[in-house]
């Protein structure tokens, strides 16, 4: 058995990055630009926009429902030509989430920046994908261009080899699986925390299901339609390693820069209905993107400073098991005010009212207003073998796996 240790916060580490880049590119990215085959769909199946809503919201929700190997997404996704995006998600699930929470051991200090530089797979696959399916659909219709998106999904089995379980010091001191999700569900903070999170996510993911739509509403063209997608890419790219670096050097709590970024894009989102006019319309895009990318790695580095990485796996199954509802009901419910007012003014208002809420829920968390870093779960850990290592170095050698010395 592997002699438990600290984060190392480096070493195999970045190779977990590297993995992390490519799964959150081939799983987020994908589902991103998803929103170019929205009229195809309507116009497939003749459903209004609420019916074909569920198309995406039911792959975000299950992602988010359930937690490692590539085989069932790429799988999914070739069904999805049949229409089958539960097991789309599903697939998604079995990839994106424990990568995330296998991270999170690896790095403590530089977590928030490990997260981001993780994360900017999403941004550089969007940017790619948008303009990319548009041009599939074109050519091969939108079945065959789901069925070449299920052949790059494939690659996610390579990305699930590169992980590597890391036993912590702080393992044995949680208890199982079942002990942590009993103590999770009493822990207020991480229950405040979840449901703040399950307000932003119902917000979150409209634009990147609505606003190709929204942009021909307006008269623009499918292709350029689609490259406003990619714009919000960039931004986003741009958005998670700025924001993973502050995160690290910021002398305030995580939370704060978490409650900023979301009220931010809940602004951005809740005025684009107002852009008429191509640059401020793509300006808002950008800024929407930027900061959306950017509450995205301080958002995973939050959680472990409220209940350690000893129960980061619990921890982030449960958080995505409870946001996949905002997941779910967000996009229908855009879909379904598009339907009532024929148009997505109200859909993006109050999408952007769900990340303002979630961002004034953020503020109740414990220490929210503080200068400085309150210790986190995982510093109080180390703190406390330290003192009981030299207090009594006998009971700490035993905890450590090794034979007691016994006074002469």
């Amino acid at each position: 058995m592997a002699r438990p240790v600290e984060p190392p916060d480096g070493g195999w580490g970045w190779i977990v990055v590297l993995s992390a880049f490519f799964q959150s590119a081939l799983v987020f990215g994908v589902l991103r630009s998803f929103g170019v085959f929205f009229l195809e769909f309507v116009s497939a199946f003749r459903e209004p926009a609420m019916r074909v809503s569920w198309i995406t919201s039911i792959g975000i929700a299950v992602q988010q429902f359930g937690s490692t190997e590539g085989r069932d997404e790429a799988a999914g996704k070739g069904l999805d030509s049949r229409f089958s995006e539960g097991r789309q998600g599903a697939g998604w699930a079995l990839t994106f989430t424990p990568t995330l929470a296998c991270l999170s051991r690896y790095f403590s200090k530089r977590r928030s920046l490990a997260t981001g530089l993780a994360l900017t797979g999403i941004g550089l696959s969007s940017f790619v994908f948008a303009p990319f399916f548009q041009w599939l659909i074109t050519y091969y219709a939108w079945r065959g261009a789901l069925l070449l998106v299920a052949a790059v999904s494939l690659h996610l089995v390579a990305c699930g080899a590169l992980l590597r379980p890391l036993r912590l010091a702080e393992d044995p001191s949680v208890g199982g699986p079942a002990a942590q999700l009993v103590s999770l569900l009493h822990h207020g903070p991480f229950l405040c925390y979840t449901a703040a999170l399950t307000l932003i996510n119902a917000g979150y993911f409209i634009p990147y299901v609505h606003l190709v739509a929204h942009a021909q509403d307006l008269g623009w063209d499918p292709l350029h339609a689609a490259f406003l997608l990619s714009l919000v890419a960039v931004a986003d790219l741009t958005g998670r390693v700025f924001s993973g670096w502050l995160g690290d050097v910021s002398p305030g709590p995580v939370v704060q820069l978490l409650a900023l970024w979301s009220f931010l894009a809940g602004m951005a989102l809740a005025l684009l209905p107002v852009a008429q006019q191509p640059l401020v319309l793509m300006a808002l895009a950008i800024a929407y993107g930027f900061t959306a990318g950017a509450l995205t790695p301080v958002a995973f580095s939050v959680l472990p400073e409220l209940v350690g990485v000893g129960k980061i796996y619990v921890g982030l199954g449960l958080v995505q098991l409870v946001e996949s509802i905002g997941g779910l009901l967000g996009a229908p419910l855009s879909g379904y005010l598009r339907d009532l007012t024929g148009s997505y003014t109200a859909s993006f208002v109050v999408a952007g009212g769900f990340l303002l809420s979630g961002s004034m829920v953020l503020c109740t968390l414990p220490g929210f207003f503080f200068c400085f870093f309150l210790p986190s779960a995982s510093e109080q850990y180390s703190v406390t073998k330290s003192l009981e290592a030299r207090i009594s170095p006998n009971r700490a050698e035993y905890e450590e796996g090794r034979p007691e010395v016994q006074d002469p």
